[in-house]
């Protein structure tokens, strides 16, 4: 399937999840707190966004200050969590009850919050105290007690409108948010960091790679050690989504790696360690112009040159004013100089920094990081650099990415991977993948990969590290996954079902009651008794192929009950669901056709019942209620077939195009090239150059519904962006006096 059409199914970096015990509870677990959590992100961001909306404010002026609001919740859920882990230990005995420090807290990865800090504090200050300047005491308070911090967070609350405040700080009040933990205020913060970049807040939205691309870098590099650099570190994601990496791979982060990132946009600095600590994390964060400096140097003395396990990076592309002269003698480009202009300028920044990034790799590191698609085929001075670069034999992996990934830019783009301790076997191989068909769109301007998208190219990776077992191990969580969706089918049918009998209830009663009215419209009356005995009808093929369903996924389960680790065994429980994933696809039209007769027979109710003698037998109330609540279990159940035929899709994807759990050249997608095959292509990384054309496919699974959806999300975006044009052309007309 060309386009993978993405669902929000939460999965571990490299697509492992977490061992199911009671695998239909915590299925059902699982998605019920993904699909929480955005809920919760996206009425969190309309209602700050109301309130912006309805300033003066820019999203400019706006962003700082709510993302400080974000980090004072959180930060105060961190503190009165880890101030009732300490009362415990000293209940128990195993902490020894004394006047408590910071380092009580910092050890449970919190701060030990000043009271004027605190969030409770600031919610219950006297009427006609000033909040803002409240808020810009917490935040000095908190730099006071806590040094990385120091000069980044922000203190121009005093300038806001103290009501506009005061519902800033309750907007971030709920229930839900008081008792959040630090993953969920992560998330949140991404989220709002996300969003003031798709408003084109902090220089256009630069200071933030999507959350796929980091992700996708991360599963290839698998940072888990050691030192984790970003030379353009922006807001930090690469070194949070490393944390989250580490931690799913059941280990402390600050105790595994240490971060150093060099930033040249001192308020991007400060997101970036406002960014590290919201998610209880430490880093080295220095202010410099990369192409020119090398601030750091590690906690032993020895520069961060050559020491570095693990480059992450979005640098920014195309950049064609460094001085030449400046860095002509840099250690940092053992490549030497790509080409240099007339006005003694590198014509291009792109393989500086690509120079820069592999020279800071010590000998087993690896390198991922963004750079724009012109740079893989650039000719000239670029090409010499590329060729001695794919000489060391250390270009590991080259991803080509689809244009609109980004927030504020729609150009396409390649991630390069780099890897110092390649082994022997691969030393002359590079992968090349091509990803710009997979992809999941967003809105009508953004893209992104599904969790399931980045796991299955993370798996390619792995079959070309020969890493047959975790491919296998991800093939087996999708077959778990499937076997605990299906399991929880038929009640989301008995739901729908209960709620679609009791539909019927009130309009069978009309029915009868109006049978004796002879002044009833016959076409209308006709038209209702033929809607009523189409609805019977559908239901009685319904129930057939629904129990005949339901036996036939209680089966599957039966057989995947335990885990089918062999490459052959998982070809057999695919091919088991193959019928049943067609009898969902068959059970999903029933269901919209019920739902369409049943909605179809209350309208012409309510029609009927318009006259005088009809309507003491009709309850428009009820109907209506029981209508709306019908449309809500249809979309339930539904989605958890749909589910099933999702994951069952992703095993298809997976073991269509590597039948053998091995590597193999799949048109359009993948092949491992030679240093002879990049030769011959003029020394070009570019992925489509090798991997060819990929055979056109009938997409037997077209989900005509996410169609529609998608095209309803493209209208509310055209619809917006008039709004906010008529809005730009009468303030343009206001002030020309017009």
């Amino acid at each position: 399937q060309p386009h993978l059409t993405g669902r929000n199914q939460p999965c571990r970096p490299g697509g492992l999840p977490p061992a199911l015990t009671d695998r239909t509870r915590i299925a059902e677990m699982t998605a019920n707190a993904f699909h929480n959590i955005t809920k919760v992100e996206d009425s969190l961001w309309e209602a700050a966004d109301q309130l912006r909306a309805n300033s003066t404010l820019t999203a400019t002026e706006y962003s700082m200050p709510v993302l400080g609001v974000i980090f004072l919740r959180h930060a105060t859920n961190r503190y009165q969590s880890a101030l009732q882990a300490i009362e415990a230990d000293q209940a128990t005995g195993t902490m020894p009850k004394r006047p408590l420090g910071k380092a009580d807290f910092i050890k449970r990865r919190a701060l030990m919050l000043p009271e004027v800090a605190r969030y409770d504090t600031l919610l219950n200050l006297p009427s006609g105290a000033s909040l803002g300047g409240a808020l810009v005491a917490a935040m000095n308070a908190i730099e006071a007690d806590f040094p990385p911090l120091q000069g980044s967070l922000p203190k121009d609350y005093d300038r806001f409108d103290n009501k506009l405040l005061e519902n800033l700080l309750r907007c971030f009040d709920s229930q839900v948010l008081r008792t959040a933990t630090g993953d969920v205020f992560g998330r949140i913060y991404e989220y709002f960091l996300m969003k003031f970049a798709m408003q084109g807040a902090q220089d256009n939205g630069e200071f933030f790679t999507p959350p796929s691309l980091v992700q996708t870098l991360v599963n290839v590099i698998e940072p888990d050690h050691g030192v984790v650099t970003d030379l353009a570190c922006g807001s930090g994601g690469m070194f949070v989504q490393s944390s989250h990496f580490i931690e799913h791979e059941g280990f402390e982060t600050m105790k595994r790696v240490t971060f150093y990132g060099q930033e040249k946009t001192p308020t991007t600095i400060r997101l970036a360690k406002m960014n590290l600590a919201v998610h209880g994390l430490e880093g080295d964060i220095q202010e410099a112009n990369t192409f020119y400096e090398d601030k750091h140097r590690l906690q032993d003395g020895r520069p961060l040159w050559g020491n570095v396990d693990f480059m992450m990076a979005n640098p920014p592309f195309n950049v064609d004013k460094v001085d030449a002269e400046s860095i002509k003698t840099d250690r940092r480009l053992p490549f030497g100089l790509p080409g240099v202009n007339k006005d003694k300028h590198v014509s291009n920044g792109n393989y500086l920094w690509i120079s820069y990034f592999y020279s800071y790799l010590s000998p087993t590191g690896r390198a991922g990081f963004v750079m724009s698609s012109q740079a893989s085929s650039a000719g000239h001075g670029e090409k010499e650099v590329r060729r001695k670069l794919v000489e060391t034999g250390d270009v590991d992996v080259m991803v080509a990415i689809r244009s609109n990934f980004f927030y504020t830019r729609t150009v396409p783009c390649e991630l390069w991977h780099f890897d110092r301790a390649k082994p022997a076997e691969r030393k002359d191989q590079v992968l090349m993948l091509d990803a710009r068909n997979v992809y999941r769109k967003v809105t009508r301007k953004i893209y992104d990969f599904s969790a399931e998208q980045q796991a299955n190219l993370a798996a390619i990776v792995w079959l070309y590290r020969g890493q047959q077992e975790r491919f296998l191990t991800l093939v087996q969580s999708y077959i778990t996954r499937l076997s605990a969706d299906s399991a929880v089918v038929d009640a989301a049918l008995t739901t729908f079902e209960a709620t679609l009998t009791a539909s019927r209830t009130p309009l069978a009663a009309f029915v009868d009651g109006v049978k004796g009215i002879k002044t009833l419209p016959q076409d209308k009356s006709k038209g209702l008794g033929d809607a009523m005995a189409e609805w019977a009808s559908a239901a009685i093929a319904y129930a057939a192929d629904r129990a005949a369903l339901v036996t036939g996924l209680a089966s599957f389960s039966k057989m995947v009950a335990k885990p089918v680790p062999t490459n052959k065994a998982q070809h057999a429980a695919r091919q088991a669901f193959d019928p049943l994933a067609e009898s969902a696809r068959g059970l999903i039209k029933q269901i919209d056709l019920l739902y369409k007769l049943a909605a179809r027979a209350g309208q012409l109710a309510q029609e009927l019942a318009a006259g005088d003698e009809a309507a003491e037998f009709f309850d428009r109330r009820a109907v209506s209620r029981l209508t709306k609540q019908l449309e809500e279990e249809r979309k339930s159940a539904v989605e958890q077939l749909k589910d099933c035929a999702y994951l069952h899709r992703q095993i298809g994807w997976l073991q269509d195009r590597f039948p053998k759990a091995e590597i193999a050249d799949v048109p359009g997608l993948c092949k491992v090239v030679t240093r002879t095959d990049i030769e011959a292509a003029d020394w070009s990384l570019t992925p489509g150059r090798f991997v060819g054309v990929a055979p056109a496919e009938v997409d037997e699974d077209f989900d005509f519904e996410q169609t529609l959806r998608d095209i309803h999300l493209e209208l509310a975006d055209l619809n917006r962006e008039s709004v906010d044009l008529a809005a730009k052309i009468q303030t343009n007309f206001e002030e020309l006096s017009l």
